[in-house]
């Protein structure tokens, strides 16, 4: 019976089933909200939907030169690896799967589909795919230190609440915020709050720091020579990243925000839409928003945001949280 609730877990809930769904109708918000900022109509709430099955009715083309078997793995990699992160998110005091090193996994877990990117780009053999591979290289080692670092000082924070040091595991972080408050809504995790949201364009993908994909330059970068059915599992991975990373910023600094009462399955309802509102906010600030209104950096230009502002207010924080303040 556990292992038949893990494979539902998996596969339905929170899985794959519903992250698919939540991913794509975020997305289609996302073209919405930017469409009526532009003053236009734009598609459809469920056009990913559409999108996404349209694609996988698509013929496949692999290049000549291609490495073919890594060319074709490379997409499935990568969303395998983005759908098994919202397993691990508590929901408020529901926890699915849970360990004591969550945020480590986790971190890994965020990395695999980059680097599925990269390796599928270079495996196509196409020189634009060459130039945006260079450019996603380039994106990860931006924000990967301040994110990390993000994460480091929640960890600290939360055990030194619950008295056992730094502790990596998501329920003790939720836990931790349920017994005093949100962690966004503290002196010491506020910068980390913030450095967090600047990173979520870069770590999900869109302006102003999609220079690794940059459609009118560079045409889709890595994913150049991908289409059919490759293609849209790497949309659909694109897509997820709207709900994983505004979910894993709610369960960081946000935990604190829920409901318990006497019904388990109550909680877990009442609760996820909590989280989905929450989710959908979030999105809409700091991703759709920031999208309608600003242009694309240039390469060099990101760099130096991400290793100047985000990085020194995640090293503020963690400092803040070594004196415990």
């Amino acid at each position: 019976m556990e292992y038949l609730n893990k494979l539902i877990y998996l596969l339905v809930f929170p899985g794959f089933i519903f992250t698919v769904i939540v991913g794509l109708f975020l997305a289609g918000l996302d073209r919405k909200i930017v469409a009526r900022m532009q003053r236009r109509r734009g598609p459809k709430l469920t056009q990913p939907f559409y999108d996404f099955v349209k694609l996988m009715g698509k013929d496949t083309i692999i290049p000549r030169n291609a490495n073919k078997i890594v060319f074709k793995i490379a997409p499935i990699i990568a969303l395998v690896s983005i759908c098994i992160i919202p397993v691990l998110l508590p929901i408020y005091n529901w926890t699915f799967i849970g360990g004591t090193a969550d945020i480590v996994v986790i971190i890994y877990l965020l990395i695999i589909p980059v680097v599925a990117m990269i390796i599928g780009g270079m495996a196509s053999g196409s020189p634009f795919a060459s130039i945006g591979v260079s450019r996603e290289v380039v994106t990860m080692v931006s924000y990967e230190l301040p994110l990390i670092t993000c994460m480091l000082a929640v960890c600290k924070k939360a055990g030194i609440i619950l008295g056992q040091g730094t502790t990596y595991s998501l329920s003790a972080i939720a836990n931790a915020q349920q017994s005093t408050n949100s962690f966004m809504f503290t002196i010491s995790l506020f910068p980390a709050a913030i450095a967090f949201l600047m990173i979520l364009p870069a770590k999900v993908g869109v302006a102003p720091f999609d220079v690794a994909e940059a459609e009118t330059e560079i045409c889709e970068g890595p994913l150049a020579e991908y289409s059919g059915l490759h293609l849209g599992l790497f949309k659909l991975t694109h897509n997820i990243k709207f709900y994983v990373m505004s979910a894993l910023f709610v369960v960081l600094f946000l935990g604190g925000i829920g409901v318990k009462t006497n019904s388990l399955e109550l909680d877990l309802l009442i609760n996820t839409l909590i989280l989905l509102v929450l989710v959908t906010i979030i999105s809409l600030l700091c991703l759709s928003i920031v999208r309608g209104l600003m242009g694309r950096y240039k390469t060099h230009q990101m760099f130096k945001f991400y290793w100047t502002v985000p990085t020194i207010l995640a090293l503020l924080s963690y400092v803040l949280v070594s004196f415990n303040l």
